[in-house]
């Protein structure tokens, strides 16, 4: 049975208003979509431009009836959006990704153990919860490794390396004896990651395989096209792909891999959502991720995902606001240079309160002028 797409004007519904809610309702009012934000934050990026927002907690009942009776269709923007919600809306309307894709995500140990079960290149892992307990988990993995929470980590929060089984025990009690993965810490050469949409007909369009940049755990910059050799780009993509198909996804996906000093491509996590290092596809492609995330949701046909720029993609921080306001010329006076401010009221060092990117004829040149801008922001 072939679905009937849903159309403009319907409205469709976002679970959480964070800055990916805010981008998707831009995406979805743009294409004349009505957007309506459930989200317990009275002043959240997503709700304060949708066309209705629901403020009440994620697993309010009265809330959900709302939304599911509101709504053709309903997304989420972030992983930890409580899967038992996304079960219950998906039975009064359709729900894009799953309430069961979504607990996949939001869970490292069940993402590791699908990932590994299913054949998925992984790093050595160790599962650390009442029945696997640390010093008995950790005696197949060497050291030194990287603590992390089973849930509600991102961005740097709930993951600590340590070098040593005392150090795991110490961090393990500070957090209150948490489910929690051990991994081992890996000798990269890279980090990269691919962001695709997979439609209700099966078809899939991945984007520009990006080459992404930490600090302090959290993304600062991403390069696209990402500067690895070719032959790892297409074995990334093919198993974003492979995974996407094997989880039955429908919506936007990013897989995050390692690449090893000796080219192996590890997959280091998943994310059911449009993601960060995505955020180049606004400016650099024919169709960015939230236009995907909304022709997903609508049985539409997916976008063309292709790259027509090359670009460098930076985020900025709530710590660029230490003196102020910042000087945004230093951006806006570049004429490849785009701004993009998230709507956030107090900005926090390590918050993510907008991004920029820079288009060039090269990587080379994007990049260079991408690094002027943040020395001139006074970003390390």
């Amino acid at each position: 049975m072939i679905e009937k797409p849903i159309l403009p004007p319907a409205t469709l519904g976002m679970l959480g208003g964070g800055q990916l809610g805010r981008m998707f309702a831009v995406a979805a009012r743009t294409m004349g979509y009505r957007v309506l934000v459930l989200e317990p934050d009275v002043h959240s990026p997503a709700g304060d431009i949708a066309d209705e927002h629901i403020t009440a907690a994620y697993e309010d009942g009265a809330a959900l009836g709302k939304l599911a009776h509101s709504c053709k269709a309903i997304t989420t923007e972030f992983e930890n959006a409580p899967a038992d919600s996304l079960r219950t809306l998906s039975g009064q309307c359709i729900v894009r990704p799953s309430g069961a894709n979504v607990a996949i995500a939001q869970d490292r140990i069940q993402e590791k153990t699908f990932l590994r079960d299913n054949g998925f290149p992984v790093g050595p892992f160790a599962i650390i919860d009442n029945n696997h307990p640390l010093p008995t988990a950790a005696q197949g993995i060497r050291f030194p490794a990287l603590m992390k929470t089973a849930r509600f980590g991102y961005d740097g929060k709930g993951q600590a390396k340590v070098a040593a089984l005392t150090d795991a025990q110490s961090i393990h009690a500070q957090w209150k004896q948490a489910d929690c993965v051990l991994e081992e810490f890996l000798p990269l050469k890279s980090e990269v990651s691919v962001v695709l949409a997979r439609g209700a007909d099966g078809q899939t369009a991945a984007f520009p395989i990006a080459e992404n940049q930490h600090r302090n755990g959290i993304l600062d910059i991403s390069i696209v096209p990402a500067r690895v050799a070719p032959g790892i780009a297409e074995q990334a993509k093919t198993l974003a792909i492979r995974l996407a198909e094997r989880l039955n996804y429908i919506g936007v996906l990013a897989v995050e891999f390692f690449v090893l000093r000796d080219d192996t491509l590890l997959i280091n996590e998943i994310a059911p959502r449009p993601h960060n290092s995505g955020h180049f596809t606004i400016d650099a492609c024919r169709t960015s991720q939230f236009e995907q995330q909304v022709r997903a949701l609508c049985g539409l046909p997916l976008g063309d995902a292709s790259l027509h720029s090359p670009v460098v993609m930076v985020n900025l921080l709530g710590d660029v606001w230490a003196n102020g306001e910042p000087e945004w010329d230093f951006v806006l006076r570049h004429a490849g240079a785009k701004l993009h401010l998230y709507g956030k009221r107090e900005a926090r060092p390590g918050r993510k309160m907008g991004h920029f990117t820079v288009m060039g004829t090269t990587i080379e040149t994007a990049l260079a002028v991408a690094l002027q801008i943040k020395k001139d922001l006074g970003i390390p």
